[in-house]
């Protein structure tokens, strides 16, 4: 059992997965999170400070929810937050769709072995009728 200490309230909780909150202020965050969102809804040139003002939250949580791609910024908006790779304006994640496809061929490559060329003739004649032995 993995028992850790609230980062926000301080009470001693059973952790599973995500940020370090017991469940009560996960509740409260997320309860944060749809005003914040209802908010962005309904005033659609905010920026983020004013956003955070409004809703009186950290700007800081308004950009890890946009880097977790749970709020993203409209096509037409001009506010944008930088690819981590090429800083390239983006409207929600952390990499830009090419820094994605990079990184995606890049560990595809990793993980697939590439394929060796063997001589046809040496692999028909090695691999004849002999017994295999396990």
């Amino acid at each position: 059992m993995n028992v850790r200490n609230c980062k926000k309230c301080g009470r001693i909780f059973n952790y599973v997965l995500g940020p370090v909150l017991c469940p009560a202020c996960k509740d409260e965050m997320e309860q944060v999170f749809q005003n914040v969102k209802k908010y962005v809804h309904e005033h659609k040139g905010a920026n983020i400070p004013e956003v955070a003002e409004a809703c009186d939250v950290d700007v800081q949580q308004i950009y890890q929810w946009i880097r977790e791609e749970r709020l993203e910024f409209a096509d037409d908006s001009m506010i944008g937050i930088a690819c981590e790779l090429c800083g390239t304006t983006i409207k929600s994640g952390r990499y830009c769709d090419k820094c994605k496809a990079e990184l995606a061929n890049g560990l595809k490559s990793s993980i697939t072995p590439a394929k060796t060329m063997e001589d046809p003739v040496r692999k028909s004649t090695r691999d004849g009728n002999r017994m295999r032995f396990l």
